[in-house]
């Protein structure tokens, strides 16, 4: 209490509340004041008003968030599960909901992943490690919301919780129906279903049987149950019956209960006060500390190890990993000292890249873990994996179900509890399957915790290429306009090993892009190859890539070697001298590189393979107008996709970017080229004739 949040939550309750020198009561006033304080929004609260009434926790106390999200603990208490079971943890997670979120994908999903007969069959099989399954009870409250309504099963067709148990596991998640009014009956269960998750034997599932009177609000109570349904659950009070039992058995007394009541009232009157006080419990003045949230949305913290103080598990000394070796013997360039191109076999590429600083985070952090779809098999998807499996035991590198949202929402919890995780979906497309996940949990837990938790999760998606409308979307956009994220896109080997390498000593969330189009690709950038050992980029710092001073082109992604063609093209045939600039980094991101580059060329193009309309090249081409104004001969030109959907691999020319399309663009925006013909229409008639179709 005297450290949490500097005392500031302690200090309020010892200076204005009596505990007697009692520090059972003083720790009561504390939980008390701290959650009110919190719900009232003031800096005085468990998070300093920004968790607000939804997510009011303390997790010294054993408290872990609340979520505003139906259903969004279900994933996140799966993966503090994950937690406890990868890191050899004692103890079990408890994850509570309401009946009506298990209607719900994410928490269905945490059923099924949680039930995963990897868990039990091959993460302890080779004897070193502990079997068993997740610690972990699903602990529903069934008030009639989902399975009621007007009539009986209204929204659910399985009538009651506990049959869901059955589709899970063959041991039925050991689920079981209790009476939730009767507390005696509760703790009973409970005992019960720890004993099973003590025991290696979860996941569980409790069915608690409550009751609704009213619907979200007061007014709603009609629609859900008859005046006599209400009148009766309203006099089978559970706090009422079970004082009623308590008396009759002799274990208390009426008297004792009033007194019990008049403390409480007291004692929340108090407390209102103090929390209501502007005074004593004020907000945050954010005219005055205008930085007040802004400064916690991310740690900016480099940390080694989650875990310092113990080693990490692995198969084979880190020499001996056969990738390893295999890295070691390629060319760390794309050409050979001679010039001549290197095989595809013997160079060191972009999977390269990813695969050396996470493998290194693997035997430096015993925290981290890395799941997602396909993981295992054939070395992940593209192959950044490959030959991993000798080297990382199960526990900590595996194949997850097709569960997109329990994947990044477990990711969520595993890092709440104190984990680094490397979660992968495989394609950027697939962001809209777990989009709760990303943008409302995985983005702003840090923030609305008060810095108190830590994010440090590496969230990878590839953007695809060949494979039409629904798996070969650029989505930058989407998570770059999501507070709390950051995105990074390397296009090269050097570029994605020292932007892993930076998200890996990091502790907040980052949404780490790659292109299926480059994965194979070798480095021509740096004179002496990908740097050996540890290598980091500063997340932010665009690169030039091409030096040039008539026209400056800033690139996203894979679309950075069509630009360099483009470039080609310009030198060439007419005599116009391209700058290429990588953002390699979206959020954040530092401008003056591109500022500095367009005083010298008064020319900008921003180009990249998302659609263009409300791109992060259409937002970036915003900023430098506003920044770069009296410096351009003509405005900030936009290259994306087409606004349709992704067509055949047979016809992607006609929407990708191409280098025809940056000079046409350039021609026909900003700088007239002599002789050259068009073959698209970049024209503000064309522009317009679009926009009012849509597209």
């Amino acid at each position: 209490m005297k450290e949490f949040l500097d005392g500031s939550v302690l200090s309020v309750v010892e200076k204005h509340m009596n505990a007697n020198g009692n520090i059972k009561e003083l720790a009561i006033n504390f939980l008390l004041y701290g959650a009110l304080a919190e719900i009232f929004a003031r800096k005085t609260g468990f998070n300093r008003g920004l968790g607000g009434s939804m997510h009011a926790f303390f997790i010294p106390f054993g408290l872990m968030p609340n979520n505003a999200i139906v259903g969004a603990s279900g994933p996140i208490a799966l993966g503090a599960a994950l937690y406890k079971r990868s890191n050899h943890k004692k103890g079990i997670i408890v994850s509570n909901f309401g009946d009506g979120a298990t209607g719900r994908g994410p928490v269905l999903e945490s059923m099924n992943f949680a039930s995963m007969d990897q868990i039990t069959k091959l993460w302890g099989m080779d004897g070193k490690y502990e079997d068993g399954g997740l610690p972990i009870l699903f602990n529903v409250f069934n008030n009639h919301y989902g399975m009621g309504g007007q009539t009986r099963g209204e929204t659910m067709g399985y009538d009651m919780v506990a049959r869901l148990g059955a589709g899970f596991n063959p041991s039925q998640m050991h689920a079981e129906r209790v009476n939730g009014y009767d507390p005696l009956a509760v703790i009973d269960a409970v005992t019960r279903k720890k004993k099973l998750l003590l025991e290696g034997k979860g996941p569980a599932l409790l069915d608690v049987v409550t009751y609704r009177v009213s619907g979200h609000s007061p007014s709603d109570s009609s629609t859900y149950r008859t005046a006599e349904e209400i009148e009766a659950w309203k006099n089978a009070d559970p706090i009422l019956a079970y004082k009623t039992k308590l008396i009759m058995g002799g274990v208390a007394t009426e008297a004792e209960f009033d007194a019990i009541k008049e403390d409480i009232v007291k004692r929340m009157t108090e407390i209102m006060k103090l929390a209501i006080n502007d005074e004593i419990s004020p907000r945050m003045d954010l005219n005055k500390e205008p930085d007040a949230i802004s400064s916690i949305m991310f740690s900016n913290q480099k940390v080694k190890s989650m875990d310092p103080t113990r080693e990490a598990d692995m198969l084979m000394p880190k020499e001996e990993c056969p990738r390893v070796k295999e890295i070691k013997g390629k060319v760390r360039k794309s050409k050979d000292a001679n010039g001549k191109p290197v095989s595809k076999m013997k160079m060191y590429n972009i999977c390269d890249g990813l695969f050396e600083p996470i493998i290194d985070k693997f035997y430096e952090d015993p925290t981290l873990i890395a799941y997602g779809e396909d993981n295992r098999d054939w070395g992940g998807a593209f192959g950044v994996y490959k030959k991993m499996t000798e080297a990382v035991p199960y526990h900590r590198f595996f194949n997850s179900p097709i569960s997109e949202s329990a994947i990044v929402g477990s990711a969520v919890g595993y890092a709440m509890c104190g984990g680094r995780a490397i979660v992968e979906l495989m394609y950027a497309d697939f962001i809209g399957c777990a989009g709760d996940e990303i943008f409302n949990q995985m983005a702003k837990w840090q923030a609305m915790s008060a810095g108190i938790l830590k994010m440090p999760i590496i969230l990878r998606v590839s953007v695809g290429s060949k494979y039409g409308a629904q798996h070969s979307q650029d989505w930058t956009a989407l998570c770059a306009h999501i507070p709390g994220l950051k995105v990074v896109f390397p296009s090269t080997p050097s570029d994605a090993k020292g932007l892993m390498t930076s998200a890996l000593e990091g502790t907040d969330p980052v949404v780490f892009f790659e292109s299926q189009r480059i994965y194979g690709i070798g480095e021509d950038f740096l004179e002496n190859g990908v740097p050996e050992g540890h290598y980091e980029i500063p997340f932010g710092e665009p690169d030039i890539k091409r030096k040039g001073s008539d026209v400056t082109i800033v690139t996203i992604g894979a679309v950075l070697y069509r630009a360099l063609e483009a470039a080609k093209i310009l030198e060439e045939k007419y005599g116009v001298s391209a700058e290429v600039i990588d953002t390699r980094s979206i959020v954040p991101f530092n401008y003056e590189k591109v500022i500095e580059s367009v005083k010298k060329t008064g020319k900008v193009l921003f180009v990249g393979d998302a659609c263009e309309r409300g791109s992060v090249m259409r937002d970036m081409a915003s900023n430098i107008t506003e920044m770069c104004f009296d410096y351009l001969d003509g405005p900030a030109v936009v290259v994306g996709s087409r606004n349709w959907i992704t067509p055949a691999f047979e016809l992607e020319k006609s929407f990708f970017p191409q280098p025809d399309w940056i000079i046409d663009a350039l021609h026909e925006k900003i700088m007239p080229l002599p002789g050259h013909v068009p073959t698209a229409n970049f024209t503000d008639i064309e522009k317009i004739d679009r926009s009012k179709k849509g597209l």
